[in-house]
């Protein structure tokens, strides 16, 4: 089974998860600025974090998808497994704005990031299983220093909404930031295997 079907759906799940988390933004209760910073800035800023989180899992999932052959029954799962977490996000996100950014909130969260991340994971290494010694995905992949740093400041974050939240929600904004930096080496691979220069 080629990849196209998979990229389909998640696509599509990923376009959902997007709608529904701007459909829950906090609208402000009158039609002035004052208003929109008093009831919205929580509601945007927790948007904007999480829409940066499924644009980075969508960037990165279609890259990986371009270095995969074939698709197993374990990958299709495996798949399932990250799309799951990811659908949490509108509820967690929703959860941490209308709390203002409370304790509890931000720690789960943080989990439903860290979850995520591991699923990501656990959807490469699958890949790469699948495709064997020769994965072109596990040569692009390389050390994977970003894939490695990631849970250990999520953990940072959850551990320091113990603290205050919002700098749990700070930890978790790093890692985005670190994820937003461009990341060539799949992009890097494609072209030298296809024998164009690199972009």
């Amino acid at each position: 089974m080629g990849t196209n079907r998979l990229e389909a759906f998640s696509d599509g799940v990923l376009a959902i998860i997007i709608t529904i988390m701007v459909l829950e933004l906090e609208l402000p209760e009158h039609p002035t600025w004052d208003a929109l910073v008093h009831d919205s800035t929580t509601s945007l800023v927790t948007y904007v974090l999480s829409f940066v989180y499924i644009g980075i899992y969508w960037n990165n999932h279609h890259h990986m998808l371009q270095l995969t052959d074939r698709v197993s029954g374990g990958v299709l799962w495996a798949n399932l497994h990250l799309l799951f977490w990811l659908s949490l996000y509108p509820f967690t996100t929703r959860w941490m704005d209308e709390t203002d950014v409370a304790q509890v909130p931000a720690l789960v969260y943080g989990i439903n990031l860290l979850a995520a991340a591991i699923a990501y994971f656990v959807l490469q290494q699958v890949i790469i299983a699948v495709e064997g010694p020769d994965s072109r995905l596990k040569k692009a992949v390389g050390s994977d220093w970003k894939g490695k740093a990631s849970p250990a400041i999520y953990l940072t974050g959850i551990l320091a909404t113990f603290v205050t939240p919002w700098l749990g929600v700070a930890c978790y904004a790093l890692v985005a930031a670190i994820w937003l930096v461009p990341d060539r080496r799949v992009e890097g691979y494609v072209a030298q295997v296809e024998g164009s220069p690199s972009s």
